[in-house]
C-alpha cells in the first residue's frame, strides 16, 4: 500500500544525497547528470507502461491492493497538498529564512515551472487517452496533480538546498504523499504518478536553467520589484497572473 511512497522516497533520496556530496569535480558532474537522468527515467517508465503488459499488470495489481481489496471514501486533500511546498517557500521567506531568490525572481521561476509542466501534461493527456482507474474519463496519463506537486517540491529544493537539504526532503515527502493520494482516490495508475513526478522535476529544473536568459530578455519595466508573475489555482482551472503593484 505504501509502495509508491517508498519508490519516490528512494528516488529522491538518491538525488538529494548525490547533490549534497561535493567531494570532487567529477562527482559533481555525475550527480548533476543523475538529477536529470532519474526524472527522465521516471517519464520513460510511465510511457512504457502505456503498452507494456508487465507494467500494466503492476498498475492493476496495485490498484487492486489499494482500492478494490479495501474500498474506502475518497479525499480532496490532494487538491490542496499540491501547492504546500511552494507555499512553504513563501512562508519561510516571510519569517526571514531566506531562500536563493527574491520574491520577484522566485515567483517568475515557479510560474515558468508551472507553465512548462502544463505545456507538457495537457497535450500528452489528450494524445495518450489513457482511461482512469475509476473510468471517469480518458485523461489519466500523466497525473497532473502529481506533476504540480513535484514542480513545487523541486522549487522548494532549488530555493533551500543551500540552507538545508531537509527542506527539500520535506517538500518531496509532501509531493510523494500527493502522488499516493491519487492512487488512494482511484484516479491514477502507478505509472501515471511516476511519470507526473518526473515531468514536474524536469520542468522546474528547466525553468531554473532558462530563467537567467529569460530575465535578460524582459523589458526593463518588467524587471522592477513591483512586478510579479504568480500561479493561481481554483477547482477545475488555473493559470498565471501578472501582478503590478503601483508605487
Amino acid at each position: 500500500m505504501h509502495r509508491l511512497l517508498i519508490i519516490l522516497a528512494v528516488v529522491q533520496c538518491l538525488s538529494v544525497s548525490a547533490q549534497v556530496d561535493s567531494s570532487s569535480l567529477n562527482h559533481q558532474h555525475r550527480t548533476k547528470a543523475a538529477g536529470y537522468i532519474i526524472p527522465s527515467a521516471m517519464i520513460v517508465y510511465g510511457l512504457t507502461a502505456l503498452k507494456n503488459p508487465e507494467l500494466i499488470q503492476i498498475n492493476q495489481n496495485l490498484q487492486q491492493k489499494i482500492w478494490i481489496d479495501h474500498p474506502h471514501n475518497t479525499t480532496s486533500i490532494d487538491d490542496y497538498l499540491v501547492f504546500v511546498p511552494a507555499a512553504a517557500v513563501y512562508g519561510l521567506n516571510a519569517i526571514n529564512i531566506k531562500g536563493k531568490h527574491n520574491f520577484i525572481d522566485r515567483s517568475m521561476l515557479y510560474g515558468m515551472s508551472m507553465v512548462l509542466a502544463t505545456a507538457i501534461v495537457t497535450p500528452v493527456k489528450h494524445l495518450t487517452k489513457e482511461l482512469r482507474p475509476d473510468g471517469s474519463n480518458n485523461l489519466s496519463f500523466p497525473s497532473g496533480h502529481t506533476t504540480d506537486a513535484f514542480v513545487a517540491a523541486e522549487f522548494m529544493w532549488q530555493e533551500y538546498k543551500d540552507v538545508s537539504p531537509l527542506y527539500g526532503v520535506a517538500g518531496y515527502a509532501v509531493a510523494a504523499t500527493t502522488g499516493y493520494l491519487r492512487l488512494y482516490n482511484n484516479k491514477h495508475w502507478l505509472s501515471d504518478v511516476i511519470a507526473g513526478a518526473g515531468i514536474g522535476i524536469l520542468s522546474t529544473k528547466a525553468a531554473y536553467k532558462l530563467y537567467p536568459w529569460v530575465k535578460k530578455k524582459l523589458p526593463c519595466n518588467l524587471k522592477k520589484k513591483n512586478v510579479a508573475f504568480l500561479p493561481y489555482y481554483q477547482p477545475h482551472y488555473g493559470g498565471i497572473s501578472l501582478i503590478y503593484l503601483i508605487p
